[in-house]
Parts: C-alpha cells; sequence; structure tokens
C-alpha cells in the first residue's frame, strides 16, 4: 500500500515535491474511494492534472526511475551510468544530486526508504521502520559510509564493503537474501508504471492472464460489458517462421533477426465478430486480427487491461502517464471505476494516472483529496498541488461546486494560457 512519494532536483521538479495517498478526514466518497489500514485511511488512488509539458510525465517518469533503480541496482556495473537528469534550471541544483523517497504499508509496518543520486554515484541512502508508533532507521548512508542498525537489521551487517558507489545498499542486502530487503523487492514490484501512449510492450501481460483459466473469464467479461463490438477472443502461439520476415531488408539485418527470434513464438489476437445475411440473421462468426482490424483504441485498451487487473488482482499500486490517450471518456471512466468497486478491488490496489480528460471530474466521483494539479512556476519548476489544499481567497474548495467548469475556467490553475488566437490568425493571413 503506497502511503507518499517525493522527488526533488529531477527532470522539471526542483523542490520537494510530494504526492500523498493518506486520505484527509473530508466525508467525500468514504464507502467506495478510501480503505482503512490499522494505521490509517488511505486513498485507493490520484488524478493529476495539468498542462502540456507542466511535469505530469515527468512526475510519473521520477516514480518509475526509482522503481528501475531499485530493481536494477545490483545487476548494474560500476562504470554504468544511472541516467539520471536534475534541474537543469538553477546553477544550485544543475550539480546537485536528486533526491526519491516513498512511504509504504506491508502486513502493516510502515517504512520509508529514500535515495539521493546523481548519474555516477549514490550520495545518500536511508530506510526506516515503523512497527507500532516510532519510527526507527534501519540503516542510513551517506557519502563517507553505511551505518547499520545492527539490532534492527542485521541481514545488512558486514555487507556495506560489497555495496559500489552507483548501486544501492538495499539492493545488495537482497541479493544476500535479507528478509526485509525481498519483501521491499516484492513490494517494488508490484508497484507499476505504464505508459498510455508507448503500451505495446504490456500486452505480453494480457496473454498471460488470458491464457490462465482463473484470470481468463475476468478479463472477457470486463471486455463484454464495455460492449466492444467483438463476442470473444482467441490467442493462438505459432514458432517464429523466418519466412514471415520482409523480404527486402538488408540481409545483414535479415541475419541478425533470424539468429534473435530463432525458437521464439509470434502470439497472434483475434477478435470474434457475428456475421449476418442479408435479413441481419447471424449466420456465423468471422475473425479480425485484433492488430490490423480494430480500432487504436481496443488495442490500447486490450494491452493495458492486463496490468490493470495483474494489480486489481494481486493489490498494489499502478501509475499510468496519458490514461485517456486514444480512449473514448466512458472507457477511461470504465477503467478508474474498477478501483472504486469492491467486485473488482477486493485487494485495495491503487491507481494514480495523469489525464487531461476533464469529464472525470465531474464524473469520475473523485474525493478532493485524490485530485491534483501541477504546473510550472515563473522559473520553470514543476509544483504539485491537490485540491483539497487549494485555498481561494483563504478559503477550502467546496465539495458541491463543479470543479470541471472551474478547473477549465482557470480557478485552479495547472492549464494551458492561451493568448488571443484570432489575434494570431490575423498576423499569420496578412504575412
Amino acid at each position: 500500500m503506497l502511503l507518499e512519494f517525493s522527488v526533488s532536483n529531477y527532470l522539471s521538479f526542483k523542490a520537494k515535491t510530494t504526492l500523498s495517498l493518506a486520505a484527509t478526514s473530508i466525508k467525500e466518497h468514504v464507502d467506495s474511494n478510501i480503505f482503512s489500514s490499522e494505521r490509517q485511511n488511505l486513498l485507493k488512488g490520484a488524478v493529476i492534472y495539468g498542462a502540456n509539458a507542466s511535469g505530469k510525465s515527468n512526475f510519473i517518469k521520477a516514480m518509475s526511475t526509482m522503481k528501475r533503480m531499485v530493481l536494477q541496482s545490483f545487476d548494474q556495473s560500476s562504470a554504468d551510468e544511472l541516467d539520471i537528469t536534475p534541474f537543469l534550471l538553477s546553477t544550485e541544483t544543475e550539480k546537485a544530486p536528486s533526491s526519491f523517497e516513498i512511504i509504504f504499508l506491508i502486513d502493516n509496518i510502515k517504512y520509508r526508504y529514500g535515495f539521493e543520486v546523481d548519474d555516477h554515484n549514490v550520495h545518500a541512502e536511508w530506510l526506516f521502520e515503523t512497527q507500532k508508533q516510532t519510527e526507527k532507521p534501519l540503516f542510513i548512508r551517506e557519502k563517507d559510509g553505511i551505518e547499520v542498525m545492527v539490532k534492527a537489521y542485521p541481514e545488512g551487517k558486514d555487507l556495506e564493503e560489497r555495496t559500489r558507489e552507483n548501486a544501492l545498499f538495499l539492493a545488495v542486502v537482497d541479493q544476500f537474501n535479507g528478509k526485509i530487503a525481498k519483501r521491499i523487492m516484492k513490494w517494488f514490484n508490484n508497484f507499476i508504471t505504464i505508459s498510455g501512449l508507448s503500451h505495446e510492450g504490456y500486452k505480453a501481460v494480457t496473454f498471460a492472464m488470458l491464457e490462465n483459466k482463473k484470470t481468463q473469464n475476468l478479463l472477457l467479461d470486463f471486455y463484454r460489458k464495455l460492449d466492444m463490438g467483438f463476442d470473444n477472443i482467441t490467442i493462438s502461439k505459432n514458432p517464429f517462421d523466418s519466412k514471415e520476415l520482409p523480404g527486402d531488408l538488408p540481409e545483414g539485418l535479415l541475419k541478425q533477426l533470424i539468429t534473435d527470434l530463432e525458437g521464439s513464438f509470434r502470439i497472434d489476437i483475434k477478435t470474434i465478430h457475428k456475421k449476418y445475411d442479408a435479413k441481419n440473421k447471424v449466420v456465423g462468426n468471422i475473425e479480425f486480427d485484433m492488430r490490423s482490424q480494430e480500432s487504436s483504441g481496443t488495442n490500447k485498451l486490450f494491452n493495458i487491461s492486463g496490468p490493470v487487473f495483474d494489480v486489481l488482482n494481486d493489490g498494489g499500486a499502478l501509475v499510468v502517464d496519458e490514461l485517456d490517450a486514444s480512449l473514448h471518456p466512458l472507457l477511461t471512466l470504465a477503467i478508474t471505476r474498477l478501483f472504486n468497486s469492491s467486485e473488482f478491488n477486493r485487494n485495495n490496489a491503487q491507481l494514480i494516472f495523469a489525464t487531461h480528460d476533464t469529464n472525470l471530474l465531474c464524473y469520475g466521483n473523485y474525493r478532493r483529496d485524490q485530485i491534483y494539479f501541477i504546473e510550472k512556476n515563473q522559473y520553470g519548476a514543476s509544483e504539485i498541488y491537490s485540491l483539497v489544499e487549494y485555498k481561494e481567497e483563504g478559503k477550502t474548495i467546496r465539495k458541491d461546486r463543479s470543479f470541471e467548469k472551474d478547473y477549465i475556467e482557470g480557478r485552479y490553475g495547472a492549464i494551458p494560457f492561451i493568448g488571443n488566437l484570432s489575434n494570431i490568425i490575423t498576423e499569420w493571413q496578412e504575412k
């Protein structure tokens, strides 16, 4: 369960910027949008709005970068760069390390884990644990070394010297089967970040769920309820055949592809549609190729449905950039409502996503503490704030306000500034 994520000095974020999924005391959608742990009430997700280039994608990339660092740190060599870009619009930060921190629950134990890193080295790292009320450090890493609290974290003992300057200590402890480290790694593995624009790579998860009898019906029932225009789906695996490669490929590339794909399988997805006669009577079925004969929206929904239901099944957090891209607003709404459904979300999965779909402000039934806005200040730095934090004339925004109308009118900020378009057109025509 995710409580909080913070980032600073990374891409367009200069100061520490935090998104919290701890529910505030407001009394909105209490029965559907929050769940209770033994410690506190948590939100089932958050929606992020902002103009193009405001920093929405950068914030989600920060989450993705932290996950990548944690899960892949041990596998890198000492010469590898870490692909970290600080906030470059200030001399104060351009050469300073970036900071990432996340707070989460595992079996009702709260952990706070974070690190400071640049493109070459880990400058700091820390892990704190709260079992009851008091937060206690498990290890603290600074530039001059790693201090392990051996009584609280014996699994980290004697591993300090085995940790490279560009590797995370947590990842090293995991490689040596540290009990707590393994649990945290498993948590990060269920912290899923995906793109709503480049979604082709996620269909493998959907394939696996459709091949599994326990999850197959769940997905097929979801597709039917959305009325996607087809009645069923068939999936077939076929061995790779080099004859299917285009004949006009350069010989060197052709040989390389044949070598790389040897022994692999091609997965074909077909959608099943009814076929009618002249009197509109059903006479049979016809198969359509998913990729070439179905819409981009259908392909996207299919591709991301696997990760969506994987998180719903196992619990965890799903973070999606541009969730609404290529989707009808009602399909976007259907996906978001899965996470507020007691039928589909029995394991308290959480959904965080960036979108331009303002309909969700009206029909999404989001609480004010679930609605976040990102905008850039006059110095080019992105800032984030929630609707429950926003003040208008010193007062908080009432829950009965029209959030969508107010947002489009610019009352909450985080929208593009568009000048007088008629002047732009007139000037262009005069040239």
